[in-house]
């Protein structure tokens, strides 16, 4: 299996897939019924022994805890990182509403990373299939690690939960994309999507970065800061996680099981490409 093979049967699996489309089923309002997803993936691929993954250790990128490539699968050759662009159907779905996510937004971020899910599962199985050992960091066992007991779980005397892996980061070293102001990954079909990634010892040519700054695509037109309906974003000073999160918790229960926000992602300069 080489390069060109593995995108090229990720592009049809997303195609041909019907959960590529909101069934009438699970649709909740009828004008999303049979609205698509995502439009086709894109794909960049990062060297496992990338020095740019042990930086993610350091506390001002992610921390200790991160596990490198090589933790997650000792004889790692490649990091696979992919990048589902959502629809415009669903990017403008959610332009129409000011606060709440729009029926669109919602299925995008559930049933969305179902499909998500599959389609790495699918690659994972073609690498295994094809004599690489592969695995899948977001669906395995040691993804999330318990800290100290503090808050964001209901009950502060909980455990916290953090994960292992970042998809964004790993995304940012593959050569993905950079980072914006609202801490999303600018990629060239925008920052409106979903990122997965395989771990594998298939030897493949890195992507390479086209850019040295962690958020050189950002134009800091602050669109994403008139955009965020609970003002978790500024010009000067980024984006506060705990104002988005305590957002997103109130989503998780109105919508139940779905949930999500994405203001951020649309009406912005980077929706859909990466600003001039």
């Amino acid at each position: 299996m080489n390069k060109t093979e593995l995108i090229n049967s990720a592009v049809k699996f997303i195609e041909v897939s019907k959960s590529n489309y909101v069934t009438k089923e699970v649709a909740i309002s009828d004008a999303v019924a049979g609205m698509k997803i995502y439009e086709d993936p894109v794909f960049a691929f990062g060297d496992a022994g990338d020095e740019y993954f042990t930086r993610l250790k350091d506390p001002v990128a992610i921390g200790s805890h991160f596990r490198l490539p090589k933790e997650w699968l000792p004889r790692a050759k490649t990091v696979i990182s992919f990048f589902l662009p959502y629809t415009a159907a669903i990017k403008k779905d959610n332009s129409l509403e000011e606060t709440w996510p729009s029926d669109g937004w919602l299925h995008g971020r559930y049933e969305g990373q179902m499909l998500l899910n599959k389609l790495s599962e699918y690659l994972q199985n073609e690498l295994l299939n094809a004599g690489y050992l592969s695995i899948v960091p977001s669906l395995d066992k040691g993804f999330w690690s318990k800290g100290k007991p503090g808050k964001g779980l209901g009950k502060e005397d909980q455990l916290s939960f953090t994960s292992n892996w970042s998809e964004r980061h790993v995304a940012f070293v593959c050569g993905l994309g950079s980072f914006g102001l609202s801490k999303g990954l600018i990629t060239s079909k925008g920052i409106a999507g979903r990122f997965g990634s395989i771990v594998t010892e298939l030897e493949i040519s890195p992507s390479g970065r086209d850019y040295t700054e962690i958020d050189e695509y950002c134009s800091m037109c602050g669109d994403c800061v008139k955009q965020c309906p609970v003002n978790a974003i500024s010009l000067e000073n980024g984006k506060d996680h705990l104002i988005c999160c305590e957002f997103l918790d109130i989503t998780k229960k109105k919508y139940k099981p779905r949930y999500g926000c994405g203001k951020c992602q649309v009406s912005v300069s980077c929706e859909s490409c990466i600003p001039a």
